[in-house]
């Protein structure tokens, strides 16, 4: 511990970089940088869970609320696969007004008449389905699975430690529930990403101890498929608007320390949503192997008055000028060929997410 910290604290920034790409070329010989063109449907705003670092979500009852029907999900995922999108990321707020029946029948309506592969609900949504409906997160899971759920996003994960939790998430899942969780959809055979989104408060040590419950959990199950970090990003949030936004080198020092730490997680993705595409560029020499989701759609992040825009061309042009091999990809990081028979139409999108 003690050595991680003094490296991340004061390692010359090249020298993490040069560590972090070592590791990358290492799991990755290749040289090909991967993306995932997909769009990021948010089902509902409404929310109880109260974040104090959440921009995007209403309270019941506020005239903002949403929550989007069967049909409008059906025509976003169309909208999307006719763009060349391989999969959909839905996810929403703690919402107690949906019934837990709502949630399987949509993952069957998508199957039966929209099938796409469904990245969808969180820990923390998983925790809350458990709570409001008095079920076992393992059921929980389970039907979920059995409905059409195909992998469950990182997101909510912020930073696992509880003291920084009870400040910025107090109503949310716990550090240890959420990494329970993660260990449930594991062993009920799930895939699943993992997050960390740094600058609410907590110190350089607790980001150092987020990673290595990461890692701990992670050479338990091996069900991590990727690692995505990004920083706070405060405007119009409801409490953290005083905060800093994060530098270049707080980013590019923190990716590239992921990297170091989470050598047992295969995939590491640059957040270019947060920090811009050349910044997210230069992530790719600093331990990422992917440049993370192309989003047709984007919501939450977007809500902080952070939003970038591109193409897939480039996208592939900054991976090229970067010294690899671009390529789209799955879930699964499986790799599609001009031959897949998709659409490798170029949307002009705004924003990724945790994908």
């Amino acid at each position: 511990m003690r050595d991680l910290l003094d490296f991340y604290t004061n390692a010359p920034l090249l020298e993490l970089g040069l560590e972090a790409d070592r590791i990358r070329e290492q799991k990755h010989p290749h040289g090909v940088v991967t993306y995932i063109v997909d769009r990021n449907i948010n089902y509902t705003n409404v929310c109880v869970a109260d974040c104090g670092f959440c921009a995007f979500y209403r309270r019941p009852k506020h005239g903002e609320g949403y929550t989007l029907s069967y049909e409008q999900i059906g025509e976003k995922i169309e909208e999307t696969k006719a763009l060349g999108g391989v999969q959909i990321l839905i996810q929403g707020g703690h919402n107690p007004y949906i019934p837990f029946e709502w949630y399987l029948d949509l993952l069957r309506y998508i199957k039966t008449y929209h099938p796409i592969h469904i990245h969808g609900f969180s820990p923390s949504e998983v925790d809350f389905f458990a709570t409001r409906f008095r079920m076992d997160a393992t059921d929980v899971i389970r039907e979920l699975k059995a409905a059409g759920l195909d992998s469950i996003p990182g997101g909510g994960g912020e930073i696992l430690v509880q003291r920084v939790r009870d400040i910025a998430a107090p109503k949310k899942a716990g550090a240890d529930r959420w990494l329970e969780i993660m260990e449930l959809a594991h062993n009920a055979g799930m895939k699943t990403s993992v997050t960390m989104m740094y600058g609410i408060g907590e110190t350089l040590a607790e980001r150092i101890e987020h990673l290595q419950r990461v890692r701990e959990l992670q050479a338990r199950t091996h069900g991590f498929t990727a690692f995505i970090t990004w920083p706070l990003q405060p405007e119009n949030t409801p409490t953290m608007s005083h905060m800093p936004k994060t530098d270049a080198v707080t980013y590019l020092r923190t990716v590239a320390m992921s990297r170091i730490v989470l050598d047992n997680v295969p995939n590491l993705q640059s957040s270019w949503v947060t920090m811009g595409m050349k910044v997210g560029q230069m992530a790719l020499r600093y331990g990422c192997n992917d440049f993370g989701s192309l989003m047709i759609e984007e919501n939450v992040v977007s809500a902080a008055n952070t939003t970038h825009r591109t193409t897939t061309d480039e996208l592939d042009r900054l991976i090229v000028d970067a010294g690899f091999t671009p390529a789209r990809r799955r879930q699964d990081y499986s790799i599609i060929s001009s031959d897949d028979g998709l659409s490798m139409a170029a949307p002009v999108v705004a924003a990724t997410a945790a994908a």
